[in-house]
């Protein structure tokens, strides 16, 4: 009897959480909007100078024979 009053409960559970857990707006917590524009064009900046670790160690993936 307790089985059949808690399953539509638990059928809807994951669909309550994933409602809660999923994004409301585009600024950051805690943040204005103008630091959370800030905030993004240093992370633009950061990731066009980015370089990969193989152009920092000089490693390769072919086989040096």
């Amino acid at each position: 009897m307790l089985r059949r009053r808690l399953a539509p409960t638990l059928a809807i559970a994951p669909l309550l959480l994933a409602a809660a857990c999923s994004g409301g707006g585009d600024t950051t917590p805690g943040l204005t909007a103008d630091q959370d524009r800030q905030l993004n064009e240093a992370a633009e900046m950061l990731d066009a100078n980015s370089v990969t670790l193989d152009e920092v160690t000089g490693n390769t993936t072919e086989n040096a024979s």
